[in-house]
């Protein structure tokens, strides 16, 4: 009798590593729903006030990962930020975003809503919308270029990193301008030098800036570049 009670449940325990052994293909859905809080500087020009008609420019400005947090002023310390409060004036709208996310790169996507915001309630021309950032910020800014092609002007990046394969998805009117420095060990220049000469060799108007002697920190004479500005104005959307 016990022997046949062994045997039942031996029987019963095989059949049921069986049954867990089958694979299965489900078809499921649901929907997911991402909340980003994020802080942000807007700067506005000279003029926008006095001309209630006129529609400005905007730089969405995108910082390094050495800004991330919960401290909006060490927005302060880098890039057309920094240049503010030391006095320099713009003739555009800037909006520096910050990432909440001390060690997570950018959420591209939040910050394109929050843009769409920024854009939606002022008085932006939309045809001049124009877009930078330095290390962390710069690679955000190439996967922006990607995410939202026919958004932007123009794009300007520092020091920044990305698959080249990006290349062919951006948009080929939209002109770059690629800033890196030679000594670079955060972030080597050959990053940019790959995408760069993919980017030519694909017929994009592209500029390449290098540093020698430079380090990491090439942001610093990247945006006390004058030209770099009257570039940026420089350029404009077809509709």
């Amino acid at each position: 009798m016990k022997r046949s009670i062994y045997l039942v449940l031996s029987l019963l325990f095989l059949q049921g590593c069986g049954a867990q052994s089958k694979s299965l293909l489900l078809d499921a859905e649901q929907e997911t729903v991402t909340k980003e809080k994020l802080s942000y500087y807007l700067y506005y020009p000279e003029g926008y006030e006095s001309n209630p008609s006129e529609k400005f420019p905007l730089l969405l400005f995108l910082h390094g990962g050495g800004e991330s947090g919960d401290s909006l002023q060490t927005l302060k310390k880098n890039g057309p930020p920094k240049l503010i409060v030391e006095g320099k004036r713009f003739p555009f709208l800037i909006l520096a975003p910050q990432n909440p996310h001390k060690r997570k790169w950018w959420n591209v996507r939040a910050v394109n809503q929050l843009l769409d915001s920024i854009v939606f309630n002022n008085r932006v021309d939309k045809n001049r919308i124009y877009l930078t950032g330095l290390s962390r910020g710069g690679g955000a800014a190439w996967e922006m270029a990607v995410q939202y092609p026919g958004k932007f002007a123009a794009m300007a990046v520092v020091c920044g990193m990305t698959p080249v394969p990006y290349a062919s998805w951006i948009d080929r009117k939209m002109p770059i301008w690629v800033f890196h420095g030679e000594e670079d060990k955060s972030i080597p220049i050959s990053e940019s030098e790959d995408m760069v000469n993919t980017l030519q060799k694909m017929g994009y108007d592209v500029r390449f800036t290098r540093y020698p002697g430079v380090g990491h920190n090439s942001w610093i004479q990247a945006y006390n570049t004058d030209e770099l500005y009257d570039w940026f104005m420089e350029q404009e959307r077809e509709n």
